[in-house]
């Protein structure tokens, strides 16, 4: 039998506290930019009686590239942008800004924080039979190390095997989901794992779901087995669910809407964020990056 070792997870706090009267406020959601809607997309999935706030930091994106001090400060400023909208809770759907950022901002505000690394870090713990486990993201989160910390910070004896794959990014953007080109730039990226023994990866960056049949059909190939591929959109989604039906924050039946916001407005946006999100996106409106600021 697998054993695991765990320990209070950083994901949510405080655990102890009690949100009266915030049931029926919206969900504030943010990232760097439009891969979010990703999450956005599984939050609406599985709570689709809930409100949404996005905001997409469209005109400093990526995160990766910046320090991690302007990395806190440019989450602290989406999560006051956020709860200028009266949100019940704050995801933050960017992987660099939750292995960075997370602690910080949960530590500041009353209502629950969740970012998308711990949830997938654990279901690829609940997932894996061999202990062996890919993680697959852009440089910076492969540089950050965040996915490797955190799976093991559940379980000591797992071996993570992990490799930034950029051009996925692209891809997914550009709606290449199941060209050759795509499925060769798999090949090159997933051989890594070719021998590895792993029997779960882990998509650690909100693009790469539109991607995961070109990676599922690969990776399978390449392992010479069935893998487990985990979504941290999918898994945060269920996290978010579980810390509302705790605290007694669902919402209790008001009127339920979508607003989206950006800090640019880039080309093929609309476009691309539809892609992302699966459905029309109704409301958009951009706001002053300089409105963020202190």
């Amino acid at each position: 039998m697998k054993s695991t070792t765990q320990r209070q997870s950083p994901a949510v706090q405080p655990s102890a506290q009690t949100y009266t009267g915030y049931d029926n406020h919206p969900i504030g959601i943010f990232d760097s930019g439009i891969g979010g809607l990703t999450v956005v997309k599984e939050i609406l999935k599985q709570l689709p009686n809930e409100s949404i706030i996005y905001l997409g930091d469209t005109a400093r994106v990526p995160y990766g590239t910046k320090s991690e001090r302007t990395i806190r400060a440019f989450a602290l400023q989406c999560c006051l942008f956020l709860l200028e909208h009266n949100v019940k809770m704050i995801i933050i759907a960017c992987n660099t800004a939750s292995a960075v950022a997370l602690d910080f901002i949960a530590n500041m505000f009353r209502i629950p924080v969740i970012g998308v690394i711990q949830p997938g870090a654990l279901r690829a713990i609940q997932s894996s039979a061999s202990r062996h486990i890919g993680v697959i993201g852009t440089h910076s989160t492969i540089n950050s190390q965040a996915y490797t910390k955190m799976i093991q910070a559940f379980d000591p004896a797992a071996r993570v095997i992990s490799k930034a794959c950029p051009l996925f990014v692209p891809l997914a953007e550009e709606g290449w989901l199941d060209s050759d080109i795509t499925a060769k730039v798999c090949q090159e990226y997933l051989r890594v794992f070719e021998k590895t023994n792993i029997d779960t990866l882990v998509m650690g960056c909100t693009h790469y779901p539109l991607l995961s049949a070109a990676i599922q059909k690969t990776i399978d190939r390449i392992v010479g087995k069935p893998v487990c591929l985990v979504d941290s959109g999918v898994e945060t989604a269920r996290a978010a669910r579980a810390v509302l039906l705790e605290k007694n924050m669902e919402n209790k039946g008001k009127k339920i809407y979508q607003k989206y916001y950006v800090t640019d407005l880039p080309a093929n946006f609309l476009r691309v964020g539809e892609l992302f999100l699966g459905s029309k996106i109704e409301q958009l409106e951009m706001v002053s990056v300089e409105t963020l600021g202190f």
